[in-house]
């Protein structure tokens, strides 16, 4: 386990990070399925879970399902580090959240720039800033421009980088020569939050990644990061290659229909969903079952 002090001054927020589903049954957070869910996956060698982000359906959750969850997930992995996502636009309520929050114990906050409003850069330091001091554990910034409306310049991220409880980045930006120049800097750990971009993030020298797709063949997942952070760069990309068609189809529906889809198959939870998402394609999932079937063949 890599975050053992969620006040240290330089955690280490390296590896891999499930951004866990939400299992739901008859329109209820399904808690036993939830907690199945992090016991399997808890031995795989991930670094730990991130509850409540856009793979969780965290705008479907009220504040007391959301502690719920983290509950869940604490009592079902207690060695593992957890990390909440947090989400809003009105910066009093977002304030008063971490406030509450700081009484849970957690690795840190995943935060993203206000939705809608659309502000500038400086805007976007001030919002990130107030947040971070606010905050009892660090701060990963969510650069993720296609949900928030705000695309964050190089130039405000490296000056975040400056705040000693902003520590890392989840990286959604698609922005390759931004990805280096955080990588450069090196004040936060870059973490990819594409799938599909994990490889080329960590070969390229970022941290890890925070990536839906590892609810699935997680182990390699975790194998394919270590090849790479130690520079085993045949190795990994003979694991990773033979992923990619299983990445593709998971996001070939609005994220996390397609993985729930899988997820229930295996008797995990059920096809459930918030409106207004929606539950994949038949057509969808079952090439999804085909890819799976086969990257499970020996």
């Amino acid at each position: 386990m890599r975050v053992q002090d969620t006040h240290s001054p330089s955690p280490d927020f390296s590896g891999l990070w499930i951004p866990l589903v939400t299992p739901f049954r008859d329109g209820a957070v399904d808690h036993p399925a939830l907690a199945r869910l992090v016991e399997r996956l808890a031995p795989t060698g991930i670094t730990g879970f991130v509850a409540c982000g856009s793979t969780g359906e965290a705008a479907a959750l009220d504040s007391d399902e959301q502690l719920a969850v983290l509950d869940t997930v604490a009592r079902a992995a207690p060695s593992l580090p957890r990390i909440l996502g947090i989400s809003g636009y009105h910066l009093g309520k977002t304030l008063e959240w971490v406030r509450v929050l700081g009484n849970h114990e957690l690795a840190a906050l995943l935060v993203p720039a206000p939705s809608y409003i659309r502000p500038s850069q400086a805007g976007l330091v001030d919002w990130f800033r107030e947040i971070a001091d606010a905050s009892a554990v660090p701060l990963l910034i969510y650069d993720i421009p296609y949900r928030t409306g705000s695309s964050m310049a190089r130039e405000t991220l490296l000056a975040l980088a400056g705040h000693p409880r902003i520590r890392a980045i989840k990286d959604c930006g698609g922005d390759m020569a931004k990805t280096r120049a955080l990588i450069t800097d090196g004040r936060l750990q870059v973490l990819a939050g594409e799938d599909a971009q994990m490889f080329s993030t960590v070969a390229e020298g970022g941290a890890g990644a925070i990536a839906a797709s590892a609810h699935l063949q997680t182990e390699r997942f975790v194998t394919i990061l270590r090849l790479l952070q130690e520079g085993r760069l045949g190795e990994a990309r003979a694991q990773w290659q033979p992923l990619l068609p299983l990445i593709e189809a998971l996001f070939g529906d609005a994220n996390p229909g397609p993985l729930k889809a899988v997820l229930a198959n295996d008797g995990l939870m059920q096809d459930e969903l918030r409106a207004p998402m929606t539950r994949a394609s038949d057509e969808l999932r079952e090439r999804l079952l085909r890819i799976q079937a086969g990257l499970s063949r020996p």
